[in-house]
């Protein structure tokens, strides 16, 4: 029975789904920026395979079907965007200079980085697309040659880390406006750190969902130059 149950092509679904609501649970008890849900799924996921000594194939022949909902997630991001249609317009020039900045320095800082500490070029390019959302970076790793499970992992961790330090970043150097707190999490933290700004408000929601496609695209371009640096 117990292999049954491991073996069924939904576990990894519903282990995945358990451990984010204990996340949420967490996150709403206790008021903690380091309690963020999906932290929290990885630690839990990671701890019950380990503890019931289920194989990590096992596990994604079920989770793997959360993965299909990645693209249209992405895309239901256009409808709080389509609310602040006049902001958009009002203020696209700062909103598209704001993203090409971010993906300029998060492209930069890495290939800085990389040389920094002697990385190979394979290692490189699996590190330019951190800061866009899964969906899209996978396949920009996959074209230039980089390690795609690494490179899930390394996007996972900058929304996560983008996610839980952004108020406070916010509030150390005084980022009041909507607009630039939106722009910066949607082009460093992705989908993870858009959340975070639907948290913040409406506009920030609207802008870090405008930022993700943005940067995406940018992103693809960009990092197709920058992979000839090293």
């Amino acid at each position: 029975m117990k292999e049954m149950l491991f073996s069924s092509a939904f576990f990894g679904v519903f282990i995945s789904l358990l451990g984010y609501e204990v996340g949420v649970l967490l996150k709403k008890k206790f008021k903690l920026a380091v309690l963020n849900p999906l932290l929290i799924a990885i630690i839990f996921v990671i701890a019950a395979l380990c503890l019931l000594k289920i194989d990590y194939q096992t596990y994604y022949d079920g989770a793997q079907y959360l993965s299909y909902l990645l693209t249209p997630a992405t895309v239901c991001l256009a409808v709080p965007l389509y609310e602040q249609l006049t902001a958009l317009k009002h203020h696209w020039k700062a909103i598209l200079a704001g993203t090409v900045s971010g993906v300029l320095a998060s492209l930069t800082s890495i290939l800085i980085l990389s040389r920094l500490f002697d990385l190979s070029h394979e290692q490189y390019v699996t590190l330019l697309p951190k800061s866009i959302t899964t969906a899209i970076g996978m396949g920009v790793s996959e074209e230039l040659g980089g390690i795609v499970t690494v490179t899930v992992a390394v996007i996972i961790i900058t929304g996560i880390l983008g996610n839980i330090i952004a108020e406070a970043v916010c509030k150390l150097f005084k980022i009041q406006e909507p607009i630039a707190r939106g722009l910066a999490l949607g082009t460093s933290a992705h989908a993870i750190g858009t959340v975070k700004a639907m948290e913040m408000g409406e506009v920030e929601g609207a802008m870090s969902s405008l930022a993700i496609a943005v940067s995406g695209l940018l992103t693809v371009i960009g990092a197709s130059v920058f992979a000839q640096f090293m």
